[in-house]
């Protein structure tokens, strides 16, 4: 723990030790209504114990009266985040003489540790607030024996697992914060009983499946709703209209699932802040929203709604905030508006027409991507309003620029020798702004929900690691929603987008402190093209106030480019205050990835006259001479150069691409210093790129016996698999015959390493006869790993000796003689035999010689949880049958099936193959790895 988090505690428990002496004092003018009551001691035990557990002091003698009065200064302190903690008992009992502990207040204490049992010995607790702490574990299923609880509050914790269904007893619960929780699953039916709640904020948890018929049907109590940042289907329920009573409804971002109509708004008159943003909302804007006279803020953005904007909409006498981008209205702007409103985002429309003549720089107004012309009267007002229409029409086929650096939220300034321009115009809740040169252009959208100072830049003096340059860190641009950069008058071709980023506004993680539980997670888009889902600037990096920059190659062909950052409802938005979330950026340099016609070209310098004539006829056939040989070198290079980009421009999704001298010089010229490790598929080291990024840079082996065009469109399928649990792949190198993967670099280095401390890699029979590199090829790996897991021995270990050398060949020995379940690690005194069964069956499957016979992994995932039945496995694959080793000629053949392998690998192997130690070393040609040993294997053993 850091110095800083020793601090934090230290702090902490002052605050709450003065809290507790602040609460005596107040018991003492209490004592003589309640005839000196006592607390009840078996609760004075249970808190000692707790807070003993939970590490907090345990100095404390009375607490404050809930029995003189409800709306008290103690209601303040625990209804408000002001207080750290606080203890409140009632001491009505036994005629004022008996206290028992009603409610407790564990607030940004940092405790780290779980939710204890010992909670239900304070049996007549109502109020239980415990967030912005670091609990971790499941939300335990005792919780809902808590039964006089009507205040829950968990939200900002590290939890794991589902929401238990016994909560669903606490049937007296009126408010629930469980935001940003760790929770997720399905919301459990039996919260239909939970009648009274009239609060409950969920949003950022994984919550899935679709929102509960129920809500509308039983909670009919709610005055406040959000559900923002889940996993859910749609539709939103019809049922919803029976919530009556609610002010706040804020519902975002359901992806899958049926779409929704607003009819079920019709009779929720009461609200005064309603948010269906990215909700697959369809139909028409319903002009009964405009009898909504509380309402204050309306957020229909980013849905299909179609039909005219109601112009009575505009003339609501409380409504300041309306957002109903992205959508696809038409129409025209309405002639008058009310004073109020001052926040208007119609983007991404259709509306044409004039513009109307209440528009005034003291609005707030994005009009971007719709359809309205140059000639509006009011047009000037909005300068550079017709650069951004549907057409995006400055320079649309006279392109002037081919390319564009952007200091996001900063001044101009020069890094890397590249020229940033500005960007630091005040931007708001609904603004664009073009460059003076229409060079490039910027749009934001969206409000800091529950937060009053609205702030779009960060300014930060962290040096930012990991770069040259880190004065480039220092301002960012924020957003609270979306945030869209354009190239405008581009060149067409393709072009490299590049990203900067540092999150300086956040605690790092490895404090241990609720506020380093933040996430700021968006989405990138690029030509509309989503490239990055849920990107987490501090975990991309490696930590906070550390630069990482996200490259992208794209084509222009309409002489624009859009950039595009997207807040999905995802990660925290109360840390280290409310209204902390949504999209950061630093810089964008965006680069042609063609000689460019336009824009930046190098002008001829003039000669030089003051040559004599002898020294240019001694020159002259010098250089010529010079000229020819470099011509003809450069030739040769261009051709292959040529033939290896021509490969990868001839894929759909192009893969990000490096040089070899690029990765050599990253790698210090592949330096064993560097080396990470070797598997199957070859030696992995780790390097260091240009732009400051650490990499892990594998050089693959075999993959000369694959051609180019399968290799890259191979590459460009697994670059487009994302998953927070895999590692990302940045790109490739391919030229020639030296082809290499560049990942990310992990820290915490390979599973083998974890499982055994040495290294197997697991090679697919796929890539070793043919070099075909699949997304199969991992399901083979998996198998590999799971019966390393299950027997507790590597893939391969001569010190075994017998049968148990192969782990996979002993695995198959024993599945033939239906002793399969004497492949279990024997220090595994008891498990399960059905699902030891269902697991072992699973990574026979995966270890299927034909990548066809292997299941997909979701597929795998599926059999390994039960929900569907895992396929028989008959015969033994081709690899452990068809190998032929003859020891005394130490040469190996390979069967009929696999000569495509045999012939291809002749032409590379000199003769020469020698055994030794259970290993094949291959003169004259590349390592191969197999994940089977073949020494000592017969044809048909």
């Amino acid at each position: 723990m850091d110095f800083s988090t020793k601090k934090l505690r230290s702090s902490s428990k002052y605050l709450f030790s003065f809290f507790m002496i602040f609460f005596i004092g107040c018991c003492k003018s209490n004592a003589q209504s309640t005839q000196n009551a006592t607390i009840d001691p078996s609760e004075v035990r249970t808190m000692k114990s707790i807070f003993q557990q939970w590490n907090m002091p345990v100095d404390w003698e009375l607490c404050t009266s809930d029995s003189d009065s409800q709306s008290s200064d103690s209601d303040f302190i625990f209804d408000r985040d002001i207080a750290e903690s606080a203890i409140s008992c009632d001491c009505s009992f036994n005629n004022n003489t008996l206290c028992h502990i009603t409610r407790l207040k564990v607030f940004t204490m940092n405790i780290q540790g779980v939710i204890l049992k010992e909670l239900l010995d304070l049996p007549y607790l109502t109020f239980l607030k415990l967030d912005r702490n670091f609990f971790s574990g499941p939300l335990p299923a005792f919780v809902g024996n808590m039964s006089r609880l009507r205040f829950l509050s968990i939200a900002n914790n590290l939890f794991s697992g589902p929401i238990p269904k016994e909560v669903g007893n606490l049937k007296e619960l009126y408010m629930l914060y469980i935001d940003s929780s760790g929770l997720g699953g399905e919301i459990p039916e039996t919260f239909a009983k939970l009648e009274n709640l009239q609060t409950v904020w969920a949003s950022d948890i994984a919550l899935t499946g679709k929102i509960p018929d129920f809500i509308g049907n039983n909670w009919r109590k709610l005055t406040e709703l959000r559900f923002q940042g889940n996993h859910f289907e749609g539709p939103i329920p019809s049922s919803f209209a029976n919530l009556t009573s609610l002010s706040t409804l804020r519902i975002g971002d359901i992806y899958n699932g049926s779409s929704s109509s607003l009819d079920f708004l019709r009779n929720l008159k009461k609200l005064n802040e309603l948010v269906l943003r990215n909700v697959l909302l369809t139909g028409d804007l319903p002009s009964f929203i405009t009898k909504f006279q509380s309402l204050q803020k309306l957020d229909l953005s980013f849905n299909n709604l179609t039909g005219q904007v109601p112009s009575a909409l505009f003339n609501m006498s409380n409504l300041k905030y309306l957002f109903l981008g992205n959508n696809n209205l038409s129409g025209t702007f309405p002639s008058q508006k009310s004073d109020t409103l001052e926040n208007i985002d119609l983007s991404y429309n259709f509306l044409s027409g004039d513009l109307p003549s209440w528009i005034n720089s003291g609005i707030q107004l994005n009009l971007v991507a719709n359809n309205f012309t140059s000639n509006s009267s009011n047009i000037r007002l909005l300068q550079g309003l017709e650069c951004l229409q549907r057409s995006f029409p400055c320079n649309r086929d006279t392109p002037r620029y081919a390319s564009f650096s952007i200091k996001c939220g900063g001044p101009q300034m020069i890094a890397d020798g590249i020229m940033f321009e500005a960007e630091d115009r005040a931007l708001g809740t609904a603004t664009f702004n073009v460059s003076s040169g229409q060079k490039w252009g910027v749009s934001n959208v969206g409000w800091f929900a529950d937060r009053q100072n609205q702030q779009f830049v960060k300014d930060s003096d962290v040096v930012v690691n990991n770069t040259s340059t880190p004065w480039l860190y220092q301002n960012s641009r924020l957003s609270p929603g979306s945030l869209r950069y354009y190239g405008l008058g581009l060149e067409n071709g393709s072009y490299t987008v590049h990203l900067l980023f540092a999150e300086t506004s956040f605690q790092d993680q490895s404090t241990h402190t609720w506020q380093s539980l933040v996430r700021r997670v968006f989405d990138v888009y690029i030509q509309g093209t989503r490239h990055l889902r849920d990107f987490d600037i501090s975990k991309a990096a490696g930590g906070v106030e550390i630069a990482v920059t996200k490259s992208f190659t794209v084509n222009v062909t309409d002489n624009h480019l859009e950039i595009h950052l997207f807040w999905a409802g995802k990660g925290t938005c109360c840390v280290p205050e409310h209204g902390y979330y949504g999209p950061s950026i630093s810089a964008i340099n965006v680069v042609p990835n063609f000689k460019p016609t336009v824009g930046g070209m190098l002008r001829n310098k003039p000669k030089d006259k003051s040559h004599t004539t002898l020294v240019v006829g001694i020159a002259m056939p010098v250089a010529v001479m010079a000229l020819v040989l470099i011509f003809a070198v450069v030739y040769v290079m261009r051709i292959k150069e040529d033939d290896d980009e021509e490969v990868l421009l001839g894929i759909g999704s192009r893969p990000n691409t490096f040089s070899y001298s690029e990765l050599k010089a990253a790698t210090q010229d592949f330096s064993p210093s560097n080396k990470l490790g070797e598997g199957g598929f070859g030696p992995v080291f780790k390097g260091t790129l240009s732009d400051g990024r650490v990499v892990a840079v594998k050089q693959l082996s075999i993959a000369s016996h694959q051609g180019n065009d399968q290799f890259v469109t191979e590459i460009a399928t697994i670059s487009a698999v994302q998953h927070r649990n895999l590692v990302t792949l940045h790109g490739c190198c391919i030229e020639g015959n030296r082809r290499l993967l560049v990942y990310e670099y992990l820290e915490n280095k390979s599973l083998d390493r974890a499982l055994f401390g040495i290294h197997s890699g697991y090679l697919a029979p796929e890539y070793a006869m043919r070099g075909h590199l699949t997304e199969k090829a991992d399901v083979f790996s998996f198998g590999v790993v799971a019966l390393e897991v299950l027997s507790g021995i590597p893939n391969t270990d001569s010190n075994l000796g017998g049968d148990r050398i192969y782990v996979l060949e002993w695995a198959w020995t024993l599945h033939e003689n239906n002793q399969i379940l004497s492949v279990m690690d024997p220090k595994l005194v008891e498990f399960d035999e059905n699902e030891a069964l269902r697991v072992v069956g699973v990574a026979l499957l995966c270890t299927q010689a034909s990548p066809k016979m292997r299941p997909s992994m979701s597929r795998v995932v599926a059999m390994l949880a039960g929900d569907i039945e895992v396929s028989s496995v008959t015969s033994k694959p081709g690899y452990l049958t068809d190998w032929d080793f003859k020891d005394t000629i130490g040469t190996f053949m390979i069967a009929d099936t696999l000569t495509p392998f045999a012939a291809s690998t002749h032409n590379n192997i000199n003769n020469s193959i020698s055994k030794n130690d259970n290993t094949i070393t291959v003169t004259g040609a590349e390592p191969m790895l197999s994940p089977i040993n073949v020494t000592d294997f017969e044809q048909g053993r």
